[in-house]
């Protein structure tokens, strides 16, 4: 079988696609920067160094949100022929602070909460409910990137009266603590393939997550387990990392991050997830693959105006030996139990070379 990894280049993906290797007949390594998407009339084609798009029975396609549009329009056009382990609208979600929050909520997934505000004045009307210290956020962005940490109500509002003249949404949350920590589960289909709590070394508290953070392994416990994997199957990604806090009421999920590095949780928990990944990737290719060609077995019948015979001779089986009498096959016993054929019943038998139909007239 044949895939791609269609990605940035990032060292956690040279090690998915080595670990790709091992599985696929021949994996190719696109990157995002060389992909083109044309659309001229009613076609759409996507373009690899100029030159169409190669068949694959599985794409694994990840990215930042800086080329979320562009990763969701390929998976959007790619999904329907190739095994894509992140449905195009994940791209969307994920990379959506907003959208993501009102994901989780439809699911009832616990979050921290949580208030958008489309200007800065009803921001400040906002902070009269809250309390500090809370998270700032923009809508867009990943890993601490467009998030503040304000410890005040004062703090808070010198924050907002600085993006004022963005004019962009923000959203308010409130900050968690944790002491200095954090959770990242990796989720692949219906498990949690390995987990880790990070703990910060430096002061740093955008969105609860920790630079030149320190880790060590970490067993979920079920409620935990099943809350990152709610969180993955609400985005519709087979493969992703869930951030979570472990709060004093229980854990919170923070984010959903659809192309999580590998270093820090392969180096923490000793776990090969690249080769998970991989794993994971072929074993759903082969199902898709044979979905696929069953689907096109069915949709050629149909072209050949055969789909009723084909319906019919869904029999049951028996292999036996056959029992000639004087020239005359004799049915066995079970076979005659399952007919609903009466004695003196007409019947239309039809026959060709190898093969034999008796049917009620």
């Amino acid at each position: 079988m044949r895939a791609a990894l269609i990605c940035q280049g990032s060292k956690s993906s040279t090690w998915t696609l080595e670990a790709m290797r091992k599985y696929f007949d021949h994996v190719d390594e696109i990157k995002l920067k060389d992909i083109k998407i044309s659309f001229t009339g009613k076609k759409e084609e996507i373009l690899h160094h100029d030159k169409p798009l190669e068949k694959y029975d599985a794409i694994y396609a990840k990215g930042s949100y800086k080329f979320a549009n562009v990763l969701y329009a390929l998976t959007n056009m790619l999904s329907k022929q190739s095994y894509m382990p992140i449905a195009a609208s994940a791209f969307n979600i994920a990379h959506d602070k907003l959208l993501t929050q009102l994901k989780m909520y439809t699911a009832n997934i616990p979050m921290p909460e949580t208030f958008l505000s489309s200007t800065v004045n009803s921001a400040k009307e906002v902070l009269k409910k809250m309390n500090f210290p809370i998270i700032m956020k923009f809508l867009k962005g990943t890993q601490g990137k467009g998030v503040m940490f304000a410890d005040s109500k004062a703090s808070a509002l010198s924050i907002l009266d600085a993006l004022d003249v963005l004019k962009q949404p923000v959203i308010l949350q409130e900050y968690i603590e944790t002491d200095g920590t954090d959770i990242r589960a990796i989720v692949i289909g219906d498990k949690v393939v390995a987990a880790y709590r990070r703990i910060s070394q430096t002061e740093d508290k955008r969105a609860n997550f920790y630079f030149d953070a320190l880790g060590e392994a970490l067993k979920l416990n079920n409620k935990t387990k099943k809350i990152a994997i709610a969180a993955a199957k609400v985005i519709e990604a087979d493969i992703c990392a869930v951030d979570i806090l472990d709060s004093a009421t229980g854990p919170l999920v923070i984010e959903a991050n659809l192309s999580p590095g590998l270093q820090g949780v392969t180096k923490f928990t000793k776990i090969d997830v690249a080769d998970e990944i991989a794993k994971y990737i072929y074993k759903r290719a082969e199902e898709f693959k044979s979905v696929k060609t069953k689907e096109k077995s069915k949709s050629i019948i149909m072209d050949l105006g055969i789909e009723d015979s084909v319906k019919e001779s869904n029999f049951s089986e028996l292999i036996t030996d056959l029992d000639f009498r004087a020239e005359r096959i004799l049915l066995p016993e079970l076979v005659c139990k399952k007919l609903d054929f009466n004695d003196n019943e007409e019947v239309i038998i039809k026959f060709m070379k190898n093969k034999l139909i008796i049917e009620k007239f």
